[in-house]
Order: structure tokens, then C-alpha cells, then sequence
């Protein structure tokens, strides 16, 4: 090699050395972010390999040299809400940070219905009209992909999510400190995407639910039916383009084995939450099952339950609050339709036909119920809030999301739940429903009579029943039925008759007490 090429490349090498040994920051370590508050906060980035890098926020200083790869991270020591203030981060350069603020800072991730900014609900939703028009510059606001964070103006709140937003206006509002809202969603995605293989492979529940379904799965006769199904299709797509027309919908997908995910683990978490780990946070605020799993074999209550889990041993912060969204969205009818909150809810009508109640198992309305069963976890109660894949009351949405979160992170005094099942007694030919979350008490609304319950005998066939409150239990009978065996609410997927509340005005959750 001529020896001007070799002190050329030299000099590249040494010039690629020094880019790299400048102190770089991920785009959410940016000015105008918002620490938690009472934690340890993680600051982190990039440097050249054994560099030193020195934090310094407030009265506190934090060092750490860089891995042999560049990386760093230091730990800052619990913060207090104060005043906004500059943090510098220096090695062999210095940046700094300015308008730094510490309070409580939440993530939003799903699909659609948390990734939606404001524009496709304004003009149906005069509260997230008026709220995003609005600036407000202790709540700070960051979307995956973009470079840092910004403080709400009318401008920045525009692009933002309206149901993060919906959720973040009041809560900032009630706790009165620094909030920062953190997005990372995309409308149409399973939740097999939003958690890694790693995190999927190693959740025993997943393991033991696909080892059972692999047992009784044959991938060669999915196969040989995605065939015989793709050839039906082609035939149509060519009549189609004879006829000058558009291919037909729903072409076949290939198979998958027990346990695949189509469109591949961990596409989405590492894309959208990845880069946010392991900065310190609240909690989680979820909005999604539209799509369900897109895992062969395992159901939207097993995977959520591994993404949970997964999430909270990356971020390390211990069993964060995860509210999520309930699903199927509305349905029921409300208490005050006059309510801002609830005045897209479905009208309140008479009982169906009893066929509705024999029709077969409701498994997606309950398997989104029974995400509440894993720990520090609570549902946003959807079914009086409007209806639709994608519902136009976001700003009711965000406020039933703040109510759970004051009530169940928080510990303010007030209900954040309808009445729960809790268990039944029979008596005789009667049955005696208990609840939680009774609040100031039960009752009914609309209509003159509480209705939605129904009652089975062994021959488990169901009829609707007779319901009157007494305490914090409903009793129940039916001709019908003279040795009652199991008892159903609102179950179905649309449930305007069902009218039993708690008089704080949210209505009781569906549930069931067989497994028929």
C-alpha cells in the first residue's frame, strides 16, 4: 500500500475514533424531559470505550466509564418535584439539557386506538377539542421515532395521541406536578409483536399453553387446508382480473407452528419500547386486542400476561402499575348520558331474547376481564364509554383512565371500578351474588327494574331472572330454573339491557361463574 493511502486511512480511523468518542444520548434522554419522581432514574448513552462520562442535576454528580462497546449508564438518587432545571452531561464533550423537570411519567403503547392523534376525534369530542387547543407546560409529551421530547403547546398536543393526551390532561391536573407522557403504538398490530422471543420463550404459562395446544395441533393437515383455500382464492382473483375487477378479500395465510408468531416476536417492542428501557416511569396505559395475538395456539390473556411480565424485568423497576383498555369497546349503557364521559354510550333497551344467552361462550369479552387477575394490573371499564373499533369519545376514554389511575396508583379516595363479582351462594331456589366495589352503594339505572342476569340448571340451558338488590349482593330467581346451577351478567358482546351500577356511576362488570 502507497504510504499516503496508508496515513490516509489511518487518519479516517482516527477521525471515525473521535466521532464515536463524543458523548451521544438516546432521543429520550433529551431537554424538557420529565424524571420520576422517587426512584432511581437511569441516565444513559454512548461514549468512546473506558471514557468517563459525569451527570450532574441539581446538587447531585454521577460518573461511570464506558464498556469496551461505548456504552455507559449512571443511576440518579431519588428526585423531589421542584423547579425546572439543566442537567450536563460531559466526557470528552458536554451537552446540556435544559428546562429538566421531576414528576411522574407513564407510557402509552397498543395499536390504533392509542397511536390516533388528534385529528380524526375533534370534531366529535368537544372536551379533546378544547383540551388540545390548550398548552400546558408541566406536562411533557415524546412518540417513538421522533427525536425528544416537547413540552404541550397547541401545536405539539396535535400530533400527539388523543388518548395518552385525554389521559394525561386530567391526571397532571389532579396530582399537580411535571407529567410525561411516553408513546409507542402502531393501529393494527397483535400482541405477539410487542413482546421479545426472549421474553415469550421464557414465560412458563406460554410454554405449558403451547406444549398442550402442539399436542392436539397438526401443522401437515393446516397445511393441506391453506392449500385447498388458496386455490379457492386464486380462482376468484382470477375471475376477478377477467372481469376487470380487484382481487377478493381475505387471501389464505400460510400456516403457523404451535407457538410462531406471524409477523415475528419482538418487531414492535424493539422498534417502539425498547428504546425507552430503562428509563424510570410509572406505569404502563394499554390500548389493544382488536387484532389479538397473531401467535399459533396461544390466546390474548396468556401473551398479555408474558408481556407484562417481560416488560417489567427489562425496565427493572419491579411490578409497575399496567392499566389496560377494556375490550370489545362499549356496548352497555350508562349511567348519565348527559356525562361528557359517557355520552356516546349505547341507549338503554329491553332484554333480548333468551336464544342470546345460550349462543355459545363470549372467550374475547373475558379474556380481556381476566387481564385484572395479574398483579398491580386494572382495567379501564369501556362498555358505557361508545362503541366501535374505533371509538369517538377519546377524551371519556382518557378520563375513565385517569379516574383508575388516581384511584388505583395513586390511592385517592374514589371508585374506579363498577361493581365486580365476587362469589354466589345458592339458597335454595334462589342465588346470592356478592360484589366488590360497590362504592356508595349498588342500584340500577334506566329503565324500572334491574335486569341483565340469568340463571342455569344443570341442564345448562340459561333463562333471564328476576335481580333485586339487597346490600352490597343482588338476589336472584327464576321459574324457570328451580335448582339453579350457575349465573351470568351482561354476557354478551353488546349489552345495553344490562343496568346494574354502583351509585358512583360506573357499571358492574360482565361476568360468569360456570366454564360451560
Amino acid at each position: 500500500m502507497h504510504i499516503w493511502t496508508r496515513i490516509s486511512a489511518a487518519a479516517a480511523i482516527m477521525l471515525c475514533g473521535l466521532a464515536f468518542a463524543e458523548v451521544k444520548l438516546p432521543p429520550v434522554i433529551s431537554s424538557h424531559m420529565v424524571l420520576q419522581q422517587g426512584v432511581n432514574c437511569p441516565v444513559w448513552g454512548t461514549a468512546a470505550a473506558d471514557e468517563k462520562v459525569t451527570v450532574k442535576f441539581r446538587d447531585q454528580e454521577k460518573s461511570a466509564e464506558a464498556d469496551a462497546q461505548g456504552k455507559w449508564m449512571v443511576k440518579l438518587d431519588p428526585l423531589k418535584v421542584g423547579e425546572p432545571a439543566t442537567m450536563t452531561i460531559s466526557g470528552s464533550n458536554t451537552l446540556t439539557l435544559e428546562d429538566v423537570v421531576v414528576g411522574e411519567v407513564w407510557v402509552g403503547s397498543g395499536q390504533s386506538n392509542m397511536q390516533m392523534d388528534m385529528a380524526p376525534y375533534v370534531k366529535n369530542d368537544p372536551v379533546l377539542a378544547k383540551i388540545s387547543n390548550e398548552g400546558n407546560p408541566q406536562l411533557r409529551l415524546i412518540t417513538s421515532g421522533r427525536k425528544g421530547w416537547e413540552v404541550s403547546t397547541p401545536q405539539s398536543n396535535q400530533t400527539f395521541s388523543a388518548l395518552c393526551f385525554s389521559f394525561g390532561v386530567p391526571l397532571q391536573k389532579e396530582l399537580n406536578v411535571p407529567l410525561g407522557l411516553m408513546v409507542g403504538a402502531v393501529g393494527g398490530t397483535p400482541s405477539g409483536m410487542w413482546l421479545s422471543q426472549e421474553q415469550f420463550d421464557a414465560d412458563a404459562a406460554c410454554k405449558e399453553t403451547v406444549a398442550k395446544y402442539a399436542a392436539k395441533y397438526s401443522f401437515e393437515d393446516a397445511q393441506k387446508k391453506y392449500t385447498e383455500n388458496l386455490e379457492k382464492w386464486e380462482k376468484l382473483a382470477a375471475q376477478a382480473k377477467a372481469d376487470g375487477k380487484k382481487d377478493p378479500p381475505g387471501k389464505p395465510q400460510p400456516p403457523l407452528h404451535a407457538g410462531e408468531c406471524r409477523g415475528k416476536f419482538g418487531t414492535l417492542y424493539n422498534q417502539h419500547i425498547k428504546p425507552y428501557i430503562p428509563f424510570a416511569i410509572k406505569g404502563v396505559l394499554w390500548d389493544q386486542g382488536e387484532s389479538g395475538t397473531a401467535v399459533e395456539g396461544v390466546e390474548q390473556y396468556q401473551i398479555m400476561g408474558a408481556l407484562i411480565r417481560g416488560w417489567r424485568k427489562e425496565w427493572g423497576q419491579g411490578d409497575f402499575p399496567f392499566i389496560h383498555v377494556q375490550k370489545p369497546s362499549g356496548g352497555g349503557c350508562a349511567w348519565d348520558r348527559e356525562d361528557p364521559i359517557t355520552n356516546k354510550a349505547d341507549n338503554f333497551g329491553p332484554l333480548p331474547d333468551e336464544k342470546i344467552l345460550n349462543s355459545g361462550p363470549n372467550n374475547y369479552r373475558e379474556a380481556h376481564i381476566k387481564l385484572s387477575e395479574y398483579p398491580n394490573t386494572a382495567m379501564v371499564i369501556a362498555t358505557d364509554l361508545g362503541d366501535g373499533i374505533h371509538p369517538r369519545n377519546k377524551s371519556g376514554y382518557g378520563a375513565r383512565a385517569c379516574r383508575v389511575a388516581l384511584g388505583m396508583v395513586y390511592g385517592k379516595k374514589i371508585e374506579y371500578y363498577g361493581p365486580v363479582y365476587a362469589s354466589h351462594k345458592i339458597e335454595d331456589n334462589k342465588v346470592r351474588v356478592s360484589y366488590t366495589h360497590a362504592g356508595q352503594g349498588l342500584a340500577f339505572k334506566n329503565g324500572t327494574k334491574l335486569q341483565g342476569f340469568a340463571l342455569a340448571g344443570d341442564d345448562k340451558v340459561f333463562h333471564w331472572a328476576e335481580a333485586m338488590i339487597d346490600g352490597d349482593t343482588v338476589v336472584l330467581s327464576c321459574e324457570k330454573v328451580s335448582k339453579p346451577a350457575a349465573v351470568r351478567y351482561a354476557w354478551a358482546t353488546n349489552a345495553p339491557w344490562a343496568n346494574l351500577f354502583n351509585k358512583d356511576g360506573l357499571p358492574a362488570i360482565a361476568f360468569r361463574s360456570d366454564s360451560w
